[in-house]
């Protein structure tokens, strides 16, 4: 995973490692967890996190050199296969990834989380909030907004984003609205997806419309066939926080 990635709201991808644990219902069907087990990478609280070399590290380096000459900012989705504020990953790598993201000031770094509550502990304390690092919280159903977003909008951030993905029933978001910039909803697409209600996306469409949340539908199911940047309501829906233009 890395340079033009798949994902429709980035990029690019980068991992500092691989490996995670579940902790709550969104990572069931966890595709990241999938992948991995493919690639005989283990998944779990004890198991070994996978680590990458020097020329993996580089990339990102590349993509900054490349945005810097072109003028433009590229999102780059950190991490795909793993949770940056995972507490049982490698403190050596994580120590490392704040200092690439440092060093790439023309990226704008996306981590998303279901950690939220590692916030204080592991986000780097020297100019805090950076200016290239956008911070997301996974809400994928009324608790776990409930839980995970007040933690959010008071942790300082030049972006503050929502994973409504995958969506697995309504969400009520409008009493953090003043502190979120950007959401993004979708189902679940692969074996086993549950069912997504369009009807829960027009309820954060119309919450993100009313508070102005930038908001992006990234995907449905229709059938077995995942669905793209679906139309809703004779619309796409794409949005980026604060006009941000990808590479």
């Amino acid at each position: 995973m890395g340079a033009n990635s798949s994902i429709e709201w980035t990029d690019h991808t980068f991992n500092a490692w691989w490996g995670c644990a579940r902790v709550s219902p969104g990572c069931e069907h966890c595709y990241a967890e999938r992948f991995a087990k493919r690639k005989g990478v283990k998944w779990g609280v004890h198991e070994e996190r996978r680590t990458f070399g020097d020329e993996h590290w580089r990339e990102p380096v590349r993509w900054n050199a490349r945005a810097a000459r072109r003028g433009r900012r590229y999102r780059v989705f950190c991490a795909s296969m793993a949770d940056v504020f995972d507490e049982h990953g490698p403190e050596s790598e994580r120590a490392r990834l704040w200092d690439l993201i440092a060093r790439t000031p023309h990226l704008d770094w996306q981590l998303l989380t279901k950690r939220p509550q590692h916030f204080e502990r592991f986000l780097p304390r020297d100019g805090w909030p950076w200016r290239n690092v956008w911070l997301g919280v996974t809400a994928e159903d009324q608790r776990r907004a409930d839980e995970r977003i007040p933690i959010l909008v008071r942790t300082p951030a030049a972006v503050r984003f929502i994973s409504y993905e995958p969506a697995l029933g309504p969400v009520d978001v409008s009493p953090f609205a003043d502190g979120l910039d950007w959401l993004i909803a979708g189902g679940e697409s692969g074996a086993g997806a549950r069912p997504m209600s369009e009807d829960w996306v027009r309820g954060v469409r119309d919450q993100c419309a009313a508070s102005g949340i930038a908001f992006f539908y990234k995907q449905r199911l229709d059938g077995k066939l995942k669905i793209k940047l679906p139309v809703l309501d004779g619309a796409q829906h794409a949005a980026f926080p604060h006009c941000q233009t990808s590479g």
